[in-house]
């Protein structure tokens, strides 16, 4: 695979930072070992002098020079897939993803994703650094939740947003309904996350090897036996809000995987909603803030549970 040689300068927050979780951070789509192996290899410079420990670290303002594979050219075809853009420019694409589509390629689902859909959309103006299958994918969200999520039309935003994410700055609030009346008006959830020890498709609050994760939550509305709620994320690990909600008895009205597969309601999956994001502009610098309207079958239901409460 062809190499492309990149030079970045450390930033005051990645003082003292290893060399390895620091090029990490840079390129999210590559493990901590992946990059071990590089420095081992002599691929990486700090200052223009050849690193070889992978406990070296780096200080604020080195000059740190790397080495790694250029993205491998897509094999996932583009598709003229309607898109409800929030917001473009140059640099990202904010979109309202829709209900039931997949955000990025996997077995079972190699078209109708979003990244088929912004392919077609953006063309070859998408970030490249999260590999073949993801291009522009700094983040997402699952199947059967909608709302908002940032495309990365090239790889200087892709890297600036994913430490964002990683220093868990973006601004992320979600939209949801759980069964059953949540008492108190707000709260927070703790518990780190990782995989079920059973059922290994499943996530869970667990005790060793999870990923801290804290997700903030308020009532908005209560009705007969459900609770419309808004959630702020201070992490966003795999299905958290999911996880958290289950955790305390009340999962997501239609969430088959952590609730009950029945509900009166007729919903396909999980009623949650990415509402708002908000994230500081990897070019202009400026806070940017963006909201997805509720889709249709959440106003549908939220009217459905009103009127059924003031019966």
């Amino acid at each position: 695979m062809e190499q492309i040689r990149e030079t970045f300068e450390v930033t005051v927050e990645y003082d003292e930072e290893r060399l390895d979780k620091f090029l990490a951070v840079l390129y999210p789509a590559f493990s901590r070992s992946f990059f071990q192996k590089l420095i081992k290899d002599g691929c990486v410079t700090v200052n223009d002098v050849v690193q070889s420990k992978v406990s070296s670290q780096v200080h604020y303002m080195d000059i740190v020079s790397v080495s790694v594979p250029e993205a491998a050219e897509t094999s996932i075809l583009p598709e003229d897939i309607p898109l409800e853009i929030l917001y473009e420019d140059e640099d990202v694409l904010i979109v309202n993803k829709p209900k039931g589509m997949v955000v990025h390629p996997c077995p079972g689902h190699y078209s109708g994703t979003l990244v088929n859909a912004v392919m077609y959309h953006c063309k070859d103006h998408l970030s490249g650094i999260n590999g073949e299958i993801r291009p522009g994918i700094v983040h997402r969200i699952d199947m059967d939740t909608t709302g908002s999520l940032i495309i990365c039309k090239n790889d200087r935003s892709h890297r600036l947003i994913a430490e964002q994410i990683k220093e868990h700055s973006v601004n992320r609030v979600y939209r949801g309904i759980v069964q059953g009346i949540v008492k108190q008006e707000s709260g927070t959830i703790g518990g780190a996350i990782g995989r079920h020890p059973v059922q290994r498709k499943k996530m869970a609050i667990v005790t060793q090897g999870g990923k801290p994760a804290i997700t903030h939550y308020r009532v908005l509305e209560r009705f007969q036996n459900a609770s419309y709620m808004e959630f702020r994320l201070e992490t966003g690990r795999t299905h958290q809000i999911r996880v958290h909600m289950a955790s305390i008895g009340h999962p997501l009205l239609g969430d088959g995987v952590y609730g009950s597969l029945k509900n009166p309601y007729h919903l396909t999956g999980q009623t949650l909603h990415a509402y708002s994001i908000g994230f500081i502009h990897p070019v202009t610098g400026s806070y940017m803030e963006f909201t997805a309207p509720l889709p249709e079958y959440f106003t549908d239901l939220l009217h459905k549970l009103t009127v059924h409460f003031h019966k």
